[in-house]
Formats: C-alpha cells, sequence, structure tokens
C-alpha cells in the first residue's frame, strides 16, 4: 500500500468517527432569560419518564420524594417539574398514560372552570418510539404506541400561532410552567421565575421555534434543575415529568 493510500485511509476513518461523534451529540442551546428558566431535552437519548405513583400505590407528589426513591434504586433525578394539574386527590386531570397504561381518562368536555378548558386545550405525548407530539385535544387520538401521555390547558402555541385567545398587555400574571416542541424535535420545558401573562409566556415558545406547545400549570409549579442552581423540591402534585442520570 502506498504512503498516498495510507494516509487517505486514516483521514477517512478520523473523518467517519468524528462525523459520528458528532451525530451522537446533542445540540443543546441556553434559552433561559431574566424571566423563564428553561431546559431542552432529547427525548430519543434521554431517559424522560412521567412518574404520579410508586410500586405501593404511594404518589410521589414532588420532587424530594422522587428524587428519594429515585436513589434507592440506584437512580439520579437530573430534572423534574410538575406535568399537568390534578385534582384534589392528586390524581390527573385529563388524560394521563404512563409506561403505555391509561391511568386516567381523555377530558374532551368543551366547558368548565379554569385555565384547562381554555379552549383549545391539549394533550402532549410521547411515543413507543420516543418522539414527542403536542396537540389539541379534538386533534389527539389514542393509539397502542404511546408511551405516556398528559393533558392541560390551554394550548400556547399551535401550528406555529399563539393561541388566539391571549392577550398581549393582559394583567392576568402567574408563575406558570409548560412544554413545547422544538424544530430539531428536542423538547423545551418551560418555568417562569416570576409572574408572566400567558401572552408573553406563550410568546417565549414561539420564538424559539416551538410550532405547538402546551400550558402544564400555574402558580403552584415548581421545577428541579440543580445544574442551574434551581432545586425546589417541594409541592404537593399529580403527575410529574423526570429526566435521570444516563448510565
Amino acid at each position: 500500500m502506498t504512503l498516498k493510500k495510507l494516509f487517505f485511509g486514516c483521514s477517512l476513518i478520523v473523518f467517519v468517527v468524528f462525523f459520528n461523534f458528532c451525530e451522537k451529540q446533542e445540540s443543546i442551546k441556553q434559552y433561559d432569560t431574566s424571566r423563564i428558566l428553561a431546559y431542552e431535552v432529547n427525548p430519543k437519548v434521554a431517559q424522560l419518564h412521567f412518574y404520579w405513583k410508586n410500586e405501593e400505590g404511594e404518589i410521589y407528589g414532588n420532587a424530594e420524594h422522587l428524587k428519594t426513591e429515585l436513589k434507592a434504586n440506584e437512580q439520579e433525578l437530573m430534572f423534574a417539574m410538575n406535568g399537568g394539574m390534578y385534582k384534589k386527590d392528586q390524581s390527573p386531570q385529563g388524560i394521563y398514560i404512563e409506561n403505555g397504561k391509561l391511568l386516567a381518562p381523555l377530558d374532551t368536555k368543551e366547558k368548565g372552570y379554569g385555565n384547562f378548558y381554555l379552549q383549545p386545550n391539549g394533550v402532549f405525548y410521547i411515543t413507543e418510539e420516543n418522539y414527542p407530539i403536542i396537540c389539541t385535544t379534538k386533534a389527539f387520538s389514542q393509539t397502542k404506541n404511546i408511551k405516556y401521555a398528559t393533558q392541560s390547558g390551554p394550548m400556547l402555541v399551535i401550528d406555529g400561532k399563539l393561541h388566539k385567545k391571549l392577550t398581549k398587555g393582559s394583567k392576568n400574571l402567574n408563575i406558570r410552567n409548560g412544554v413545547g416542541v422544538l424544530p430539531n424535535g428536542n423538547l423545551l420545558f418551560a418555568m417562569s421565575k416570576e409572574k408572566i401573562n400567558f401572552y408573553d409566556f406563550a410568546s417565549f415558545f414561539k420564538e424559539n421555534g416551538c410550532k405547538n406547545a402546551l400550558y402544564l400549570d400555574g402558580f403552584v409549579s415548581k421545577t428541579y434543575l440543580p445544574a442551574k442552581n434551581y432545586e425546589q423540591q417541594d409541592g404537593e402534585f399529580g403527575v410529574i415529568i423526570g429526566v435521570t442520570k444516563q448510565d
């Protein structure tokens, strides 16, 4: 083999290895603002799960309880956020699917009290192939390949446009958290650091390219994200969305 061919072969190997390495890296961007804390997750790579009850049927309720139980099973919690509205008994309001099992039915009622019924509301779900989807409740189709699902409302962004009922300059201010799907297919979770109106909160997702985004909850919202010095572990929630450290 000539020196020229040997050099070309080695260069090709290095290029392929470098290309594959780059392909496996997550394209994570910093989205934080002075008003909003954000966390990007690649659902096809990250250990992303929805939690409600443990094996004994006890509701986790908050990040502290979830973190403690995961630690006992040699898992480390990296991120947690309350994953949707809940009833007084901490059961999910609207559909809830965990590990392919339907634990609460879809709420198709169009009128009711609270933000949940600010139509259109929506469903955030993840397929067995770890593909994330956010859609309106009317557009949702319950199929066998759904691994996780939670329902809430209102939708914040619908097909690239802000929810029509959100008002610019509204004085309806509150702490809020939500989730959107980014152009790269990753999920963007966000919680306001201060009270904010729906319009401004929804605009955050739209400005970052989310074609669809869903409001999860309001003043009770908490986020556990030690990597950004946010460790809100208290609260009494229903569903919790969490990411654990990869092996």
